[in-house]
């Protein structure tokens, strides 16, 4: 029983990996430039402080799930680890929530401020930042299961997995 559970914990923790690093990835590789009006303008992640706390976030969490693998199961660290996949997803939460405002910004703008929405004019700079966003709501659901599957691993006195 304790190699499948470890085996479900190992294919959970590379799939958010996997989806942590496209999100950073699809994020980083988000530039365009456009012009209008004789005038030229660029769109980078690098120019908006929130997806830069995106693509850092989601990479830390690629890192993260990598590392943790190899903490061995029942020692002192893997109770470490239930709290640290809790802020890992806690962290995540606030990367998309933040990159999901700007985002939304970004495509709608606000009449009440008097910001344009840019999607229009950057079309597949808009869809890279969809895209990540899409994959960092992978990885973010992908977290909350390894967070449940973890506490239900620790907490169930029936297990003698832990």
């Amino acid at each position: 029983m304790a190699k499948v559970h470890r085996l479900i914990s190992v294919v959970l923790r590379l799939a958010a990996a996997a989806a942590a690093a496209a999100a950073a990835i699809i994020m980083v590789t988000s530039h365009e430039i456009t012009s209008l009006f004789g005038l030229e303008f660029e769109a980078k992640y690098s120019h908006i402080p929130s997806f830069i706390f995106f693509v850092v976030a989601y990479a830390v969490a690629c890192v993260y799930s990598l590392l943790v693998i190899l903490v061995p199961r029942g020692s002192a660290a893997s109770r470490l680890v239930v709290m640290s996949d809790v802020l890992m997803g806690m962290v995540l939460t606030g990367a998309v929530a933040a990159t999901g405002a700007i985002a939304e910004v970004g495509r709608n703008g606000n009449s009440h401020a008097g910001w344009l929405p840019i999607c229009q004019q950057m079309h597949g700079y808009c869809n890279h930042v969809m895209g990540a966003l899409i994959a960092g709501f992978v990885a973010l659901i992908l977290y909350f299961l390894i967070i449940m599957y973890s506490l239900h691993v620790v907490a169930d006195p029936m297990c003698p997995c832990h």
